[in-house]
């Protein structure tokens, strides 16, 4: 169960979803299944820094949400021979295609974040969808009433 704050209309995820990804990050420094460069080089990226985090076979992801079944609509980086690196996704079928470092890695993944991609949502997928939906129709009711 996800608990949100409303403060005049406003959910307030901010606290929930901060500490969440937190501690996601956390638990991916703490499995070792990751290359610490690659770790550190995304944790250095404010834009993925906000994504919760996840490990799948070495494989570093990144989510909208914080609740699993995570979201896979995210580039993800894997590791490839030597110190380099493979960008494949969002889905298991797609390629992006191969970085010399991890920073290349984080920058291929960058450049493919969804349109509006901010902090991960404090609870699941579906949650998300939910919420990406009322606000949606939210906008357009406004837009509708000030045209």
């Amino acid at each position: 169960m996800t608990v949100l704050l409303v403060h005049d209309g406003e959910v307030n995820r901010g606290a929930a979803g901060d500490a969440a990804v937190e501690a996601g990050w956390q638990t991916v420094r703490d499995d070792g299944r990751v290359r610490t460069e690659l770790l550190e080089a995304a944790y250095a990226e404010p834009r993925l820094r906000q994504l919760f985090p996840w490990t799948g076979m070495g494989e570093l992801h990144f989510s909208r949400c914080t609740g699993q079944r995570w979201t896979w609509d995210i580039p993800y980086i894997q590791p490839a021979a030597g110190e380099t690196y493979w960008v494949s996704g969002p889905l298991r079928t797609q390629t992006v295609g191969p970085a010399l470092t991890a920073q290349d890695a984080i920058a291929m993944v960058v450049q493919r974040l969804p349109a509006g991609c901010g902090p991960a949502f404090p609870g699941t997928p579906e949650e998300l969808a939910a919420h990406e939906a009322a606000t949606q129709k939210q906008l357009t009711d406004e837009s509708q009433r000030t045209s």
